[in-house]
């Protein structure tokens, strides 16, 4: 899992040119599906359906906290060169707890996703694959994760727009 890990970071890293996401992503977007949007690099290529949150919890001590985040991105990635094809990806906007999880709920069926800095990705490809089929059957996504510092962040995405998206992206990087 780690080096799949380290292969999408990188994948990903490429894509926004190391910059940060929402300046780079926002200079390559090249299509919105209701509450996501679809973004394309030439080269490498690579495609991606990503979208933010709707609604962000934080809470500490079962109190509701207000706390800084970077970008929180749910997304879909692509890149035909790296033979990944519809792999889930997270960011929270903060380092994960050390060896934590992040809990990946849709419309009632639960995933498991494995944390490395401030990104969650299934543990391999077969879970992608059941993730996605639950993605494009569903209508809400809520991710639950723990920072290092206790805080427990609760992130909730629509899902309008996602199969359109996924589907153009993927379309995008045959």
């Amino acid at each position: 899992m780690t080096s799949r890990i380290f292969g999408v970071a990188l994948a990903i890293l490429a894509a926004t040119g190391g910059q940060a996401m929402a300046q780079s992503v926002s200079e390559n977007q090249v299509a919105v599906m209701t509450d996501w949007s679809v973004f394309e690099e030439s080269d490498p290529k690579e495609c991606w359906a990503v979208s933010q949150p709707k609604e962000t919890v934080n809470t500490r001590n079962g109190q509701v906290v207000s706390v800084r985040r970077s970008e929180i991105r749910l997304m879909a990635f692509f890149r035909p060169g790296a033979d990944l094809s519809g792999q889930i990806a997270f960011t929270g906007g903060y380092p994960f707890a050390d060896g934590s999880t992040v809990s990946l709920n849709v419309d009632g069926s639960s995933f498991e996703l494995y944390t490395q800095g401030e990104w969650a990705w299934p543990a391999n490809t077969g879970d992608d694959g059941k993730i996605l089929a639950a993605l494009k059957g569903g209508s809400e996504a809520t991710l639950t994760g723990r920072s290092g510092r206790g805080t427990v962040t609760k992130d909730t995405f629509s899902l309008m727009g996602f199969t359109a998206a996924v589907e153009d992206s993927a379309g995008r990087c045959k």
